[in-house]
């Protein structure tokens, strides 16, 4: 294995994601890209803030990734918010449409990255929160925070 197989660039990350499912099991897939894209995610553009996975025919497909176009690209640019295939192990393929077919269950992309020379996913198999459950989130980490605050305060 190279040296540069363990480096790690974050170029996007799904915040929104967090927040609004319990994530249970998180996967990571190459994504399928053309090769201005894969030029201008390392450039570092690329956003899956309104993205979303759904499984069609044993295939993973991620749906309105936007990926800018390459700058110094020219005809062969591809649809920035095209539909791209995820490369995922036939077994976690299963596995996904199997808990997806259980209600409340979906799939989200939390992250992009480029580790080594590839660009990866992370998508999570996740559970929709309810109301009540941000609600309890968010009070405990303004605790959280209080208390970080409180701690510095008296250690100074």
């Amino acid at each position: 294995m190279s040296k540069g197989r363990n480096k790690y660039k974050l170029i996007s990350n799904n915040k929104r994601a967090y927040h609004d499912y319990f994530i249970e099991e998180t996967f990571e897939a190459g994504i399928e890209l053309k090769g201005t894209e894969v030029k201008s995610i390392r450039g570092g553009s690329g956003s899956i803030k309104e993205s979303f996975i759904r499984i069609d025919n044993g295939e993973a497909f991620i749906y309105n990734m936007h990926i800018n176009p390459y700058l110094q690209g020219n005809i062969f640019n591809a649809d920035p918010t095209r539909t791209r295939r995820l490369l995922l192990h036939k077994r976690e393929i299963n596995k996904l449409a199997g808990s997806v077919a259980q209600k409340g269950m979906t799939i989200v992309p939390l992250k992009v990255y480029i580790k080594g020379s590839l660009v990866k996913v992370e998508i999570g198999l996740a559970r929709g929160k309810k109301l009540h459950d941000k609600r309890q989130d968010i009070a405990k980490r303004d605790a959280q925070r209080e208390m970080r605050r409180n701690f510095k305060e008296q250690h100074m």
